[in-house]
C-alpha cells in the first residue's frame, strides 16, 4: 500500500477506505482499553490521531510508545467524533520503526526557547515552528523560480569559489589548500602560486558580476544560491552563510528594474498567503500578529517611489528624534526606512539615486556626478529588503570608478571587456532569501529561519 501524507488526508475531503500512514509520535495517552496516538509526518502542522483498541495485536506495544518514536500504521480512515480533528485512523496494524528514549529525548510537549533549539538543530525540524519554517522556505523557493521562469529568465549557476570581490568590501572567506602552519613564501609574503588555484580564492559574496556576463548574451538571467560574508556581526539580522536571489536584465534601466522588483515582491507575498495559509496563521498567532496583514498590504499596494534626496528631506522635516541623525550622504538606517514605510508613507517605498560615496563601484553615475542609479525597496517592519542598481555600461566611467575604489584593472579586465564588446544598459538587484523569510514569518532572529545557521564562532552540523 502506498503511504498517504497527512496533509493529503486532511485535504481529501472524505473519510473511508484503508490508509498507510507513517510518522513520529508527538503524544500518546491510554484510556481504559484504548490508546490514542498523535503522529506527524512533517507535511502539515496538523497531527493525525491513531486509535488502537485492546483487540488490536499491537495494543500493548502502542500503549508503551513515547514521544519521538517512529511508527507505521495501516487502518481505516474515519470521521473523528473528537473535537478539533476532522479524521482519525482506526488502526489494524501498528509497527514501531524506531524507538525513542524518553529519558534523553530533548523535545517534550512544551514550548522550547529558540536558543535551546539552536543547540539541537538536528532535532528542531520536528517542532511546529521549524516544520512550518521549512515548508514556507520551500514554497518561497518555488515561487522565486516560477516567477522568473514564467518570464523567460534563464537560471544561471554562478561560482561559489571566486577570485572576484563583487562588493569591493573585502569581507570574504579565503579558500586554500596551503598548509597554514607552514605556507610557501616568497620572502615574507605567502606564495599563492603554490595554492590549488594558483591565486588567492574566496567564497563568493555575490553572483552579480558573473551574472552580468550571461545577461549580456542571454538578456534575462537570475541566480539563486549561497553567498558568504566574513563579517563579525553577531546580530539578529546577520549570517555568515545565506542565500541570495539576483536577477540581471539587459536592455534595462532603473525604471524597468523598479517595476521588476515590485512585481517580484508582490508575487512572493501573494504566493505565500495563497499556498501556506496554515503555516502563516501559525506565525501570525505565535510570532507577529501583523505579518499576514503586512503581506496582504504589500501584495495589493502600489509602491511609492522617491529619490534619496527626497527621503532625506522627509526625514529631516519629520520632527522625529532618530538615534542616527539624518544628513545628506549618510546610509539610511532601519529606523529611517521604517519611519518612511510605516509612519510617513505607510506602504512600501522604492528609494532611488543614492550618493555615490555609499554605493558600489559598478552602479551607473548620474549626470550630476554625485549620485548613482541605485535603488532600495523598503517595506514595513524591517526596512530594506531589496537592493540593486542600473549598472555602469560606459567603460571609461567604470574604469574611473574602479580606480577610485582601488580595484585592479587587470584583475577585472574581463568585466571591463563587457563594456567594449556590444555594451548595453543593464540592471539587477539582490534579495536576501533568509531576511525575506524572516520578514514573511515575523520571526525575530535570522538564525531561526535557516536550517543550520553559520555565525561567528558557530559552524555546527
Amino acid at each position: 500500500m502506498k503511504r498517504s501524507k497527512i496533509k493529503d488526508i486532511f485535504s481529501s475531503g472524505q473519510a473511508g477506505g484503508d490508509v498507510l500512514v507513517q510518522g513520529w509520535v508527538k503524544t500518546r495517552r491510554t484510556s481504559k482499553s484504548v490508546t490514542f496516538i498523535q503522529i506527524t509526518d512533517g507535511s502539515t502542522l496538523q497531527d493525525l490521531q491513531i486509535v488502537v483498541d485492546e483487540s488490536n495485536p499491537g495494543h500493548e506495544q502502542a500503549a508503551g510508545l513515547t514521544t519521538g518514536c517512529s511508527v507505521s500504521v495501516e487502518g481505516m480512515l474515519v470521521d473523528s467524533p473528537g473535537q478539533g480533528q476532522k479524521y482519525e485512523v482506526q488502526a489494524k496494524t501498528l509497527e514501531v520503526l524506531g524507538g525513542s528514549d524518553p529519558e534523553t529525548y530533548p523535545l517534550q510537549k512544551k514550548r522550547h526557547s529558540p536558543e535551546f533549539l539552536r543547540e539541537i538543530a538536528h532535532l528542531r525540524p520536528r517542532t511546529n515552528t521549524f516544520g512550518a519554517m521549512a515548508r514556507i522556505r520551500n514554497s518561497m523557493a518555488y515561487a522565486i523560480h516560477s516567477f522568473y521562469q514564467e518570464r523567460g529568465f534563464q537560471f544561471i549557476q554562478t561560482p561559489i569559489i571566486t577570485a572576484s570581490d563583487a562588493e569591493g568590501a573585502g569581507s570574504m572567506f579565503q579558500v586554500t589548500t596551503l598548509d597554514l602552519n607552514d605556507p610557501p613564501k616568497n620572502g615574507n609574503v605567502v606564495n599563492h602560486e603554490e595554492d590549488f588555484f594558483g591565486k588567492p580564492a574566496f567564497l563568493t559574496v555575490s553572483g552579480q558580476l558573473e551574472a552580468e556576463i550571461f545577461a549580456l548574451a542571454l538578456s534575462d538571467v537570475y541566480t539563486f544560491g549561497p553567498t558568504f560574508r566574513a563579517e563579525n556581526s553577531n546580530t539578529s539580522r546577520h549570517l555568515a552563510e545565506f542565500w541570495m536571489v539576483e536577477p540581471e536584465v539587459a536592455f534595462c534601466q532603473l525604471d524597468g528594474l523598479t517595476e521588476l522588483a515590485e512585481d517580484f515582491l508582490k508575487h512572493l507575498c501573494g504566493h505565500v498567503l495563497d499556498k501556506c495559509p496554515e503555516d502563516m496563521e501559525f506565525f501570525n498567532k505565535w510570532y507577529d500578529n501583523t505579518t499576514i496583514a503586512t503581506l496582504k498590504g504589500i501584495a495589493n499596494a502600489d509602491f511609492e517611489r522617491i529619490t534619496y534626496t527626497e527621503a532625506v528631506d522627509l526625514l529631516q522635516k519629520s520632527g522625529e528624534k532618530f538615534e542616527f541623525p539624518v544628513t545628506w550622504g549618510i546610509d539610511l538606517q532601519s529606523e529611517h526606512e521604517r519611519y518612511l514605510t510605516e509612519t510617513k508613507i505607510q506602504k512600501p517605498v522604492i528609494v532611488t539615486d543614492y550618493p555615490k560615496g555609499i554605493k558600489a563601484f559598478y552602479m551607473r553615475m548620474n549626470d550630476d556626478g554625485e549620485t548613482v542609479r541605485a535603488m532600495d525597496v523598503l517595506v514595513p517592519r524591517i526596512g530594506e529588503i531589496i537592493g540593486g542598481s542600473q549598472r555602469e555600461e560606459r567603460r571609461d566611467v567604470l574604469a574611473t570608478r574602479m580606480t577610485e575604489a582601488g580595484m585592479s584593472h587587470d584583475a577585472y579586465s574581463w568585466y571591463l571587456d563587457l563594456r567594449s564588446y556590444g555594451t548595453v544598459p543593464h540592471a539587477g538587484f539582490g534579495l536576501g532569501f533568509e531576511r525575506t523569510v524572516q520578514f514573511v514569518t515575523g520571526v525575530p532572529n535570522i538564525r531561526d529561519v535557516i536550517p543550520f545557521p553559520r555565525t561567528p564562532k558557530n559552524a555546527e552540523f
